[in-house]
C-alpha cells in the first residue's frame, strides 16, 4: 500500500468518526452532566491520619529483667512488623466497637441521600437486653419525631407506623429497648425521620478493619501512620485514637499480669526461705546454748578450712534442690491456664519452655477477648499449652531426681572428709555447718527481698508500647472523594469513548455498502460511475428537465462516466455499443429508479432514447411513467397495450407497434413496457426475438436501457446477457451486502458478464461524495438538527 492510499484511509476513518460529531458532543455534555450531579450528591470523604513511635524495649528496661543477671531469661524487642499486625488485630477493632458504640448508627434521612449523625446524636438507646444480645444481633428501624413527648416508630419504611412515648419500652427482636431525646429543644426536630441501624460488632469490626490502613512511613523506622478515609472526619478520629489506646493498654496489661506472676513467685519464695532462715538461727541458738560454745569457731577453724569447698558445693546442690523442687510443686499445682515464673533452676531448655509458655497463654487471654474456649483456635492453644506443661513436669522430675543424687553424692563426700577430721569436737563442726547454712540462707534471703523490690518498680514503671507523636487530624482540607477533576476527566473520557465504540462496532460489524468509496474498495479494476443520493418522500422520483438537484448532478456525472466507457468501446467495436443493461441483485435495490432516471437524464441532452422494461416477473416501469406529468404522445392503433412480452409471443407485433413515445417533465422518451406476466418468462426470453430485437432499436436510437431483472433471484438476465454492451450493476446503500457485490464480479471473470460497472443509490447526504461532501449549491438539502 503506497503512501497515499495510507493517507487517504486515515482520512476516511477520521471522516467515519468525525461526520458524527454532534453525537461525541452530546454524549461528552451529558457524562459532565452526570459527572455533576454524582459529584453533587456524593459525600465527600476526608483523609484521617495518625502517628505513633513503636517503642523498642530493651534488656533492661523490661519487667522481665529482674532475673537478667540470673539468665532467667533474655528479653527481646518485638518487630515493628509484629507490631502492626497486633495494632491492627481484630480482637482491638472489636474493643473500639464496644466503647465507641459504633455499631448503632443513626442516620437522618434527606430526600436524596441520608447523612450519619455522629457525635450528639438526637436520640439516645438503651437495651434492657444484656450486651452479649446486642452485640450479635442485627436489627434496624425508623422513628419520626412527632411531638416534645412521643415518636413514630416503624421496622420498614413506608409500613404504618405505631406511636410510642420517650422512655417507654419497646420489644423488638433483640429485647426490651428505651428511647429518649438527647437534645434540649425536641421541639426542633418534630417532622424529622431518623434510620437506626444495629449491626453486629464483629461485622462492624471487621469493616473498621479493613477501612484502616497502618504502614511504615519510611523502611527501617519505627514510625508508623494509621490512616482512615470517612465521611465523618470525627468518627474517624475517635476510632484511630481509641485504636491506639486500647493497643498501649493491653501491651501495659500484658506487662502488669506476667510482673504480678514474677512478683508473686518471689513473695512464695521469700516466705519459704524466711522460715528456713529462722529455723537455722534457732538451731545455732540451741547448740550454743546446750554445749556452752562462745561460737568463734576457732576450735574448728582447721578442719573447716579443709572441707569449705565441698560444703559449699553442698549446699548450693542443695538450694538448687529446693529450687527445682519449689517451681515442681508449682507447676503441678497449676490447674488453669496463668503464666508461670521464669526461674533459673541450671536449665535452659526449662527456660525456653517456661517463655513459650507464658507467650501461649498471653495470646490465649487476647484471644479470649472475642472468642469462648471452644473456639477451634483456644482449643488448639490449650493443647499446646498441655504439652509444654507435661514436658515441663517431666523436666523437672528428671532434674530433681538429678540434683537430689548430686546432693547425697555430695553428703557422703563431706562424711568422708569429717571422718578424717577426728581431733575437732563434735560439736564445734555441727556449729560451723549451722552457720555455714544460715550465712547461705541469709545471703539468698537479701537476695530475693532485692528482686522482689525491684519487680515493683518495674510494675509501676510499665510503659506502653508506643509514643503518639500525632493524635488523629485530618491531613487534607481537600476530600480524597470525590475528585472533582479526575471525575470530571473520566466522564469525558467515557462519554466520548461511548459513541467511539458504538460507531467502531458498527462499523467492524457493518458488510453493507454505503457509498462510492466502499464500493471501490471492493471492485477494485470495476468501474463504479456514480452515486445516487436518497431521497425523500416529498423528493420526485423522476428528474425534471433543467433540473438543479443533488440527483440531477449526480445521474450527469453517471452520464457522463458512461458516455467515456460507450466512446472508449466504440473506438474498437464496429457496432454503435449503445445497449445499457441495468440490473441488481435483489429487489427493491432501485434498479427501475437508476433505469428512468439515466433515461430521462440521457434525453434531456437531445438523444434518442429507449427504455425497455425486461423485467417481465415483476415489472416496475409503469408506477414511474404516470401521472399527470407524463403524456403519451403517439399510441399506436393496434395492439396499444402491448409490452415486451406479447412482442416475445406473437410474431405478428412488430418492434414500433410495443413502443410507447412518452412526454416526461418536457423531455421526449421511448418506452417499451414489460407487458403482462407470462407463465415462462424464462423459456420466453431465450427467443432469438429478444437478440432481434436489440438489433434494430440499437440502429434506431442513440442509447437503449433495458431494465432487467434482479440477477441472485432469477436467471433472466443471464439468458440475455450476451446481446448487451454495458452492464450497470446497481447497489443499494446499507442493503446490500458486500458478498453480493462479489457475484457480478466473479460472474465478469468466468466470461458470463461484459462490461461490468457499478452505481450506488440510496446514499446519506453525509455519505455522499458530490452533493454531501461539495455541496455545489444546487438545490442544498439541509439536513434537521437531530438527523446526524
Amino acid at each position: 500500500m503506497s503512501f497515499s492510499e495510507k493517507k487517504e484511509d486515515i482520512k476516511n476513518v477520521i471522516a467515519t468518526y468525525a461526520k458524527h460529531w454532534k453525537w461525541f458532543i452530546i454524549c461528552g455534555v451529558l457524562a459532565l452532566i452526570f459527572a455533576y450531579f454524582n459529584i453533587r450528591y456524593t459525600i465527600p470523604e476526608y483523609n484521617v491520619q495518625s502517628q505513633i513511635q513503636i517503642v523498642q524495649e530493651k534488656n533492661a528496661g523490661s519487667e522481665l529483667g529482674v532475673f537478667q543477671d540470673l539468665d532467667i531469661m533474655g528479653g527481646t524487642s518485638k518487630q515493628v512488623e509484629d507490631e502492626i499486625e497486633i495494632l491492627g488485630s481484630r480482637s482491638n477493632f472489636i474493643e473500639v466497637v464496644k466503647e465507641l458504640e459504633t455499631n448503632i448508627q443513626i442516620s437522618a434521612l434527606g430526600n436524596v441521600i441520608n447523612s450519619e449523625v455522629y457525635g450528639n446524636p438526637p436520640i439516645k438507646i438503651n437495651f434492657i437486653a444484656a450486651d452479649s444480645i446486642v452485640h450479635n444481633s442485627k436489627y434496624s428501624f425508623f422513628i419520626t419525631f412527632s411531638s416534645p413527648t412521643t415518636f413514630s416508630f416503624t421496622e420498614n419504611e413506608g409500613d404504618p407506623a405505631k406511636v410510642y412515648s420517650f422512655g417507654n419500652g419497646i420489644n423488638t427482636p433483640i429485647g426490651d429497648m428505651v428511647i429518649t431525646p438527647n437534645v434540649k429543644d425536641v421541639k426542633a426536630l418534630i417532622g424529622k425521620d431518623y434510620h437506626v441501624s444495629i449491626n453486629s460488632v464483629e461485622n462492624v469490626a471487621r469493616a473498621l478493619k479493613a477501612a484502616v490502613s497502618i504502614s511504615v512511613t519510611e523502611e527501617y523506622s519505627n514510625i508508623l501512620d494509621v490512616s482512615m478515609v470517612s465521611a465523618i472526619p470525627e468518627k474517624a478520629r475517635d476510632i484511630i485514637d481509641k485504636l491506639i489506646e486500647v493497643y498501649n493498654r493491653n501491651a501495659v496489661d500484658e506487662k502488669r499480669r506476667i510482673a504480678d506472676t514474677t512478683s508473686d513467685f518471689i513473695n512464695n519464695r521469700i516466705q519459704l526461705i524466711s522460715g528456713t532462715l529462722s529455723d537455722v538461727d534457732q538451731d545455732a541458738q540451741e547448740l550454743l546454748t546446750q554445749k556452752g560454745m562462745t561460737g568463734s569457731g576457732l576450735e574448728v577453724g582447721a578442719a573447716v578450712q579443709v572441707s569449705a569447698g565441698s560444703r559449699q558445693n553442698l549446699e548450693n546442690a542443695k538450694v538448687q534442690l529446693q529450687m527445682v523442687s519449689g517451681l515442681k510443686e508449682y507447676v503441678n499445682n497449676e490447674t488453669g491456664y496463668d503464666e508461670m515464673p521464669v526461674v533459673d533452676v541450671g536449665s535452659g531448655a526449662l527456660s525456653q519452655a517456661t517463655v513459650q509458655y507464658n507467650t501461649l497463654v498471653a495470646e490465649r487471654k487476647r484471644l479470649l477477648k472475642s472468642a469462648d474456649e471452644r473456639n477451634p483456635m483456644i482449643v488448639n492453644l490449650d493443647e499446646q499449652l498441655d504439652g509444654i506443661r507435661s514436658t515441663m513436669q517431666s523436666s523437672l522430675s528428671t532434674m530433681e531426681r538429678n540434683v537430689g543424687m548430686n546432693v547425697s553424692t555430695l553428703q557422703n563426700q563431706l562424711g568422708r572428709i569429717q571422718g578424717t577430721i577426728y581431733s575437732a569436737p563434735e560439736n564445734q563442726r555441727e556449729l560451723r555447718n549451722i552457720t555455714r547454712k544460715q550465712e547461705t540462707t541469709e545471703s539468698l534471703y537479701l537476695y530475693l527481698l532485692q528482686k522482689r523490690e525491684e519487680s515493683q518498680i518495674a510494675f509501676a514503671s510499665a510503659a506502653p508500647k508506643s509514643n503518639i507523636i500525632d493524635k488523629a487530624f485530618i491531613s487534607s482540607p481537600t476530600p480524597v472523594k470525590p475528585k472533582k477533576a479526575i471525575t470530571y476527566l473520566a466522564a469525558l473520557m467515557l462519554g466520548l469513548l461511548l459513541p467511539f465504540g458504538v460507531i467502531f462496532a458498527k462499523d467492524q460489524l457493518d458488510t453493507k455498502i454505503h457509498n462510492k468509496h466502499s464500493l471501490e474498495s471492493l471492485t477494485q479494476d470495476v468501474p463504479v460511475l456514480g452515486e445516487l443520493p436518497r431521497l425523500s418522500k416529498k423528493d420526485s422520483k423522476i428528474i425534471i428537465n433543467d433540473d438543479r438537484s443533488v440527483l440531477a448532478e449526480a445521474l450527469r456525472i453517471i452520464r457522463t462516466n458512461l458516455d467515456f466507457l460507450i466512446k472508449t468501446k466504440h473506438a474498437t467495436d464496429r457496432n454503435k455499443n449503445n445497449v445499457v443493461y441495468v440490473t441488481s441483485s435483489t429487489p427493491g435495490e432501485g434498479k427501475t429508479f437508476v433505469s428512468s432516471n439515466l433515461s430521462m437524464i440521457l434525453a434531456s441532452t437531445d438523444k434518442k432514447v429507449l427504455l425497455v422494461g425486461a423485467d417481465i416477473r415483476n415489472p416496475k416501469l409503469y408506477s414511474f411513467f404516470s401521472g399527470d406529468s407524463v403524456d403519451k404522445l403517439k399510441t399506436p392503433s393496434r395492439n396499444k397495450d402491448a409490452g415486451l412480452t406479447e412482442f416475445l409471443l406473437d410474431d405478428t407485433i412488430q418492434v414500433k407497434d410495443i413502443i410507447r413515445p412518452m412526454l416526461v417533465h418536457h423531455n421526449t422518451i421511448d418506452v417499451i413496457y414489460s407487458g403482462k406476466i407470462p407463465p415462462n418468462p424464462a423459456e420466453l426470453l431465450m427467443s432469438s426475438k429478444i437478440e432481434d430485437l436489440l438489433a434494430e432499436v440499437s440502429d434506431m436510437y442513440d442509447y437503449v436501457i433495458v431494465d432487467t431483472a434482479p440477477m441472485m433471484v432469477v436467471s433472466d438476465t443471464l439468458l440475455i446477457a450476451p446481446f448487451a454492451n454495458h452492464i450497470i450493476y446497481v447497489t443499494r446503500a446499507g442493503v446490500t451486502d458486500e458478498t453480493a457485490v462479489k457475484f457480478p464480479l466473479n460472474l465478469r471473470d468466468e466470461g458470463k458478464l461484459k462490461g461490468v460497472s457499478f452505481v450506488v443509490n440510496d446514499v446519506t447526504l453525509d455519505e455522499l461524495g458530490y452533493g454531501g461532501k461539495y455541496g455545489y449549491g444546487y438545490s442544498k438539502t439541509s439536513k434537521k438538527w437531530w438527523k446526524f
